[in-house]
């Protein structure tokens, strides 16, 4: 059966104990009708409730039946939704005679008559296109839409809704509904009695509003006529809702009426207006015009677009005089409207120069309180238009610029959104031409600095000629340079400061510019590429720009290289042929990047580690395993005469301005080139890794040894150093993990960890005993301090459990160094068994053990319970629970969050059995409030409670814990 209908179900029967009359009555009558289905020996679905339940239906008659027909037939609304339509049409005209004696509007009740509506809802969808042609499913229709204009809300709302859902699910194959006409001829009937009866006009406008449907195209320009002749009722509700009828019926214009009928209709439409002081209407006229025009540029592109200025001049007005609330669906408006109506062939034509001077326009004294939304409009101007806003748009960007540079300006940040955007849209060549940094000296007395701007062009240059770098801001960064040696030679500190800033500004442009460029070949020459070295090398400031430069180019370029993707700024070949010239620069830019990343403390490494890494991306494999092997040879040198760092060299100060020891800096260099190494220079990594791994003095060494394993063996299964791994793994690397249990540094054990679950996924049928050996050490690994640690011992819990999962044999003689006959004995591989082996450590001496076991048992039965058998589960639940009571609160603590695990994943079946042993355990700790087990507590009786319902949870809690049942109750 439906699990939502079960849940349903679920919550009547426990309303059987309710002191209200009516929930009493509908749970009692729940449990007799599944009584009589049980002696019946029927199949509990669906069907069988509503056979029941019409049965009982049928048979009523009489004065007392009122009461239990309505108990019947609200059970009837919630059973119907999940009842076959097959079933509901062969009994569509007995459902009929049955709920038509209930729909008297005059002595029936509220609860009655909306159960009666679900029913009819129920029924109604279930009936195919010839039903509705049938007179008693159109008067059934026409009811429901009497209904939904009743004075009753409770009835109406829940009326409207019925015919709302009818109408929006049409009977397959028809795309408008049978009853669409019988719905469009009420309607009409309705508004076109909107002066007299004005109240049935607005609770019909309520059900256009809310109902989405294609409505009949015979009625449909009737239909908008008569919504149109609302608002001059000149009733303000009345022509709200009325424009958000007309909203909704436009979802539908497109398809019910030509170009000719659409323009007439959105002609009407702007023709009515609303004062701009009347907020509602106002809005409700904006979303209409939004929604309309959108729908009319589908139709016709080139007509809509011609009308477009005269709208936007026709709505901006909005954005000065309206309240807050017209002003933002006034900007909305225009938003949309310049995105989505502005044709491309139109971008650089006379109207967009109309739109261009009324957006102009709100940039004048007048629009100051609404300047903010007048900037995103323009920056939305700017987006839409691209390179045609040049010269275009050129005066607003001085009269922005202008505005930003006044000293009380509050929309400094919408002023640099809309720089930003015209930074983005003609590029910065243009945009400084446009507006010039006038960082040189000031010549002119009205040449204003802009140094401001620099910051700005750093996050919004995208895809501009590397060659503008190249030729005009790297001459800029250099005459900045030179200005502010020169002062230093005067003695001007603080000038000097001043423009050593800006030349650092000017390098930050370098990443933009190197964001897929599309002249690299040209301008990325060999002179340019050795003056980035030369200062990458000799001028500490601007290494940090110049790598992230090189990063962002290199990255790019590879993937745009590598992948075929048919809208990026350069092609697939241009971007092969960007990626081979650059390959030629990129050993010579290795070597000074190995040198500068020898020399820089630990904590600026992060950008030039990653500019190394993009650079081996792009160069031969030949150059690489050269590379390494010169790196290996310095490696083995250090690691001769390698100390091991005292506290002071640990300390954060001095690792701030000192590098790392020389072993350190070869190892993370080898590191990084590990996924580019044939077999040969992998087995020299491999090698490398194991020494390292041993130095249990330096705890920085150890953790990368075991990194530098975890990078090979995270390689795809075809490389070289994948492949190397796992021929290792049974003679060398298992021993090797093994062995050095005992002496893993506390700084080394996330990655030792992280190399554990890498094995554990593709162990052989020979080397699962490698599972057992570990265990232990991964089930400690869940209470380690470090965070990632931890996650790391988790995640290599549920590796090894899957790898169980998927059989074998364990050779336990391998595992525990042991060769007595009984410990020596082979274990099929198998997910019981795994529990088995992890529950071994409950019966360790100390708490801390204890509870690490229960917290790894926990984490493996919420991930695998599926698959574990039923018997199993409990007899695990059974020697879990023992601890709950236990008197150290490690243990105790992480008992209750198995409780939590199992109150969630088990079935009902299984749990509620064990609630007599459960509940009084968690009880025990119900008034301890350290470590939050108070709360703990509470929470768990929470969720078992939801499950197994509250008064089960209540008869297993002893007697002195009954107040807490109380609370929970209320």
């Amino acid at each position: 059966m439906d699990t939502k209908l079960e849940h349903q179900l679920q919550k009547l029967r426990e309303q059987n104990g309710s002191k209200t009359p009516h929930q009493h009555q509908h749970a009692a009558m729940l449990l007799a009708v599944e009584e009589t289905i049980k002696e019946q020996q029927a199949t509990v679905d669906p069907s069988s409730y509503f056979a029941a339940l019409l049965t009982l239906m049928e048979q009523q008659s009489g004065p007392g039946s009122k009461a239990l027909s309505g108990t019947i037939i609200y059970l009837l609304s919630v059973i119907l939704p999940f009842v076959s339509h097959s079933i509901l049409r062969a009994k569509f005209t007995t459902m009929m005679a049955v709920l038509s004696q209930s729909l008297d509007l005059e002595s029936a009740d509220v609860a009655l008559l909306r159960s009666v509506i679900a029913c009819l809802e129920a029924v109604l969808l279930a009936q195919d296109a010839s039903s509705w042609r049938q007179p008693i499913a159109q008067g059934t229709f026409r009811s429901l839409l009497q209904l939904s204009t009743d004075s009753k809300p409770k009835i109406r709302k829940r009326a409207q809704e019925a015919v709302s859902s009818l109408l929006s699910r049409p009977p397959p194959p028809t795309v408008v509904h049978p009853a669409a006409g019988i719905a469009s001829r009420f309607v009409l009937d309705m508004l076109g009695n909107a002066k007299s009866d004005t109240q049935a006009a607005m609770y019909t406008l309520q059900l256009i509003k809310q109902t989405e449907m294609l409505w009949p195209a015979d009625d449909f320009g009737e239909l908008c006529a008569s919504l149109m002749q609302l608002p001059r009722l000149n009733t303000p509700y009345v022509s709200t809702l009325s424009f958000q009828a007309l909203e909704t019926v436009f979802s539908s214009a497109s398809e019910a009426l030509n170009e000719e009928q659409f323009r007439d209709l959105l002609v009407s439409v702007i023709d009515l207006k609303p004062n701009v002081n009347d907020s509602a209407v106002s809005e409700a006229w904006l979303n209409i015009a939004q929604k309309g025009y959108i729908a009319y540029a589908s139709i016709s592109a080139e007509a809509c677009f011609q009308s477009l200025p005269d709208l936007i001049d026709l709505i901006l007005p909005d954005i000065e005089l309206g309240k807050q609330s017209t002003r933002d669906a006034a900007t909305r408006c225009v938003w949309a409207l310049l995105r989505e109506c502005i044709p491309t062939s139109k971008l650089g034509s006379e109207g967009v120069q109309a739109i261009i001077g009324t957006l102009a326009g709100g940039l004048s004294y007048r629009y100051r309180e609404s300047w903010a939304l007048v900037f995103l409009l323009i920056a939305a101007l700017f987006q839409r238009l691209g390179k045609f806003a040049h010269p275009s748009m050129d005066a607003i960007v001085k009269e922005v610029a202008n505005m930003r540079m006044e000293p009380e300006f509050q929309f400094k940040d919408e002023a640099d959104a809309v720089l930003g955007a015209a930074i983005r849209a003609v590029g910065p060549q243009v945009f400084l031409e446009v507006l010039p940094l006038n960082l040189a000296g000031v010549q002119h007395s009205d040449d204003v600095g802009r140094a401001w701007l620099l910051p700005l062009m750093k996050s919004h240059i995208r895809n501009a000629p590397l060659g503008y770098f190249v030729s005009t801001m790297l001459p800029l960064a250099d005459k900045l340079s030179s200005q502010s040696q020169q002062f230093v030679s005067q003695g001007r500190e603080i000038e000097a400061k001043v423009y050593t800033a800006l030349n650092q500004q000017v390098w930050a442009l370098l990443s933009g510019f190197c964001n897929v460029p599309a002249d690299i070949i040209e301008s990325f020459t060999p002179a340019f590429a050795e003056r980035l070295a030369n200062d990458m090398l000799e001028v500490p400031m601007t290494r940090a720009a110049i790598c992230n430069g090189l990063q962002t180019l290199l990255t790019a370029v590879h993937a745009l290289a590598h992948t075929e993707a048919a809208d990026g700024p350069i092609t697939q070949q241009q971007a092969l042929a960007a990626e081979q010239h650059l390959a030629r620069f990129a050993p010579d830019y290795l070597a000074q990047l190995f040198n500068v990343f020898a020399l820089s403390p630990g904590a600026a490494r992060g950008y030039l580690m990653g500019t190394i890494t993009a650079l081996l991306a792009v160069i031969t494999a030949d150059e690489v395993n050269a590379t390494f092997v010169k790196v290996c040879t310095m490696l083995d040198q250090a690691l001769k005469t390698h100390k091991p760092p005292t506290a002071a060299e640990l300390t954060e100060r001095y690792l701030e301005a000192h590098p790392p020891p020389t072993a350190h800096t070869m190892t993370d260099l080898a590191i990084v080139m590990a996924p580019y190494l044939d077999a040969e220079r992998a087995q020299m990594l491999v090698r490398a890794a194991f020494v390292l791994a041993g130095q249990s003095e330096d705890a920085m060494l150890q953790k990368k040894g075991y990194k530098a394993l975890s990078r090979l063996a995270e390689q795809p299964a075809e490389s070289p150093a994948r492949q190397l791994i796992e021929s290792a793994m049974s003679e060398q690397l298992i021993p090797m993990l093994v062995d050095s249990a005992e002496s893993v540094a506390v700084g080394s054990r996330r990655d030792r960890l992280v190399l554990m679950a890498l094995l554990s996924r593709n162990l052989t049928d020979g080397q699962l005993h490698f599972i057992p050996a570990m265990l232990s050490e991964a089930i400690v690994g869940t209470k380690e301090p470090n965070e990632r640690a931890r996650n790391a011992a988790f995640e290599t819990l549920l590796v090894m459990g899957q790898r169980m999962s998927q059989g074998g044999t364990i050779n336990m003689a391998a595992a525990t160094g042991d060769a007595d006959a009984e410990m020596a004995a082979e274990q099929p591989a198998t997910l019981e068994e795994f529990f088995k082996m992890s529950a071994a450590g409950l019966a360790a001496q100390t708490p801390h053990m204890i509870s690490a076991t229960i917290a790894a048992i926990s984490r493996i039965l919420f991930e695998f319970h599926e698959q574990l058998e039923e018997q199993f589960i409990v007899e695990l639940m059974g020697t879990i629970l023992m601890f709950v009571v236990h008197n150290n609160r490690e243990v105790a603590k992480a008992s209750l969050g198995f409780v939590k695990v199992i109150a969630v994943v088990l079935p009902k079946e299984v749990l509620l059995p064990h609630l007599p042993e459960i509940v009084p355990s968690i009880c025990k700790w119900s008034h301890e409030y350290k470590n939050r087990m108070r709360l703990r507590c509470r929470h768990i009786l929470d969720r078992l409670a939801r499950r197994l319902g509250l008064d089960a949870v209540a008869e297993a809690t002893p007697e002195e814990h009954a107040k807490l049942i109380a609370n929970m109750r209320k």
